[in-house]
Order: structure tokens, then sequence, then C-alpha cells
């Protein structure tokens, strides 16, 4: 499992968003300018976040983003799920049709697997953005 560039950049906008006042809109171009991502990619990475719920997207003058949670009920998975879809470490895993051996119920490398892949959701889950803004 690799997560890709976006999913960095996404992990960025959040925290940048985490560290201001509760409801502060803020433009994408000021995020993308002092996280130093490609605003081609911010947009993006904004609209993910947006139709996930993490983010907020407001219209018009004044007009920006800003967190539509606390920081606190943000977690690393929930950025990653937003960006990349469910998080799983072999195809079988999330669809076990997809088994090539048809036997996921007694394959003990689907089960050692399923608990690897359970331990990177768990610590995932772990790291709220609360966290990650004070440090």
């Amino acid at each position: 499992m690799k997560l890709n560039q976006a999913t960095d950049y996404a992990f960025r906008a959040v925290l940048h968003l985490s560290k201001l006042p509760p409801g502060e809109v803020v433009e994408a171009r000021v995020i993308a300018e002092q996280e130093h991502i490609p605003m081609r990619f911010m947009l993006k990475i904004l609209r993910l976040l947006t139709q996930a719920g993490i983010v907020k997207s407001y219209r018009g003058v004044g007009g920006g983003y800003a967190l539509a949670k606390m920081p606190r009920d943000i977690t690393m998975r929930d950025v990653v799920e937003a960006v990349e879809g469910p998080v799983y470490i072999n195809r079988c895993l999330i669809a076990p049709e997809e088994c090539n051996k048809r036997s996921t119920a007694k394959c003990s490398i689907h089960k050692a697997l399923f608990s690897i892949q359970q331990t990177i959701n768990d610590k995932l889950e772990e790291y709220n953005f609360e966290i990650l803004s004070k440090n």
C-alpha cells in the first residue's frame, strides 16, 4: 500500500484548516500558497474533502473553505478514504470474490493480511487533527 501525493496534500490542507479558529473561512489560494500545494491539485482535493463532509465550501465574496467538523472528529483515515477510497492492502480484503483461490474463509494469508489491514486502519483512526495540530 502506498498513499498517493494527493493524500499528502489533503493531510496538509486539513491540518492547515485545523490550526485556524473554528469556522474561519480561507481561500483555496491561501492554503495552496502556504502549504506549497499546486493550485490545480488544491481545488481537486478540496472538492473531495467537501464531498466527504470534512470540509465545507463557501461561495461568493468572502468565500473559501473551512472545516465541516471539529479537528478532533477528523482522523487520518477519514482523509485517506476521502481521497483514495477504502484502505485495503489486498483486493480480496475488500471483495472476497476477487480471491484467486476462492477460499478467503480458510486462507491463512487472507487472515494475516486482514489483521495487518486492521492494524493500519486502527493507527490511522488513532490520529485526529486536533492531536496533529498541536505538534
